[in-house]
């Protein structure tokens, strides 16, 4: 659930979710609507490890920013991601190619409304490291999976590219952890890939 606030699922705050898993306090989600219990969150790895994935978010409020032939030294990437966290700019993603004559490339993902900000320090720090290029796309979307079930079953990423690919949507950035897979779509693919995804993995039947 932590997973899927912070990615856009728009269920529950990310904070309130961060103190209920600090502190093991279950929490109860209920309608404003209706006089029913609602769905309980609760500390159960066993259970959500029955099921690979529980749940998909996708969020628009985006933007992609590549930075082309960095120098491949040390001290680089530290000092691009130091002054854009000096200005409180939250980066997300992070993806560096690999190194091709000493020099290699970043991307990374922003807040849409904090991109223009961001350009404009990456821009100082890039014109000192003698960077070719910078290039910044805010026609984009973030679709993430998410589940337990995945750290001890092989072959969920690999699923999801494919379901992705199979309905002609391209993949520019991917992220993954133990319990999440994230990919940069183009933006107006966002909700069908959602749409796709939740399909494939069956998420109907995990919610009835």
């Amino acid at each position: 659930m932590l997973e899927l606030a912070s990615l856009g699922a728009k269920v529950l705050h990310v904070r309130s979710v961060e103190l209920a898993k600090l502190y093991n306090v279950p929490m109860c989600v209920r309608s404003s609507y209706v006089n029913e219990e609602g769905t309980l969150v609760v500390n159960r790895n066993s259970l959500e490890k029955e099921v690979v994935v529980t749940g998909i978010a996708h969020d628009l409020n985006v933007a992609k920013i590549s930075i082309f032939d960095v120098p491949d030294q040390p001290g680089i990437a530290g000092s691009i991601f130091t002054k854009l966290a000096q200005e409180n700019i939250n980066v997300d993603m992070i993806v560096q190619s690999s190194m091709r004559n000493k020099i290699n490339d970043i991307s990374l993902t922003v807040p849409e409304d904090e991109m223009d900000k961001a350009v404009r320090i990456i821009k100082s720090v890039s014109s000192e490291m003698n960077a070719s290029s910078i290039e910044a796309d805010n026609d984009v979307a973030k679709v993430s999976i998410v589940g337990a079930g995945m750290i001890s079953s092989p072959g969920v990423a690999a699923k999801m590219f494919q379901v992705l690919a199979d309905n002609k949507i391209n993949i520019d950035i991917i992220s993954t952890s133990e319990i999440k897979v994230s990919c940069i779509v183009k933006r107006s693919n966002a909700k069908k890939a959602v749409e796709f995804l939740h399909d494939a993995f069956d998420l109907v039947s995990i919610n009835q």
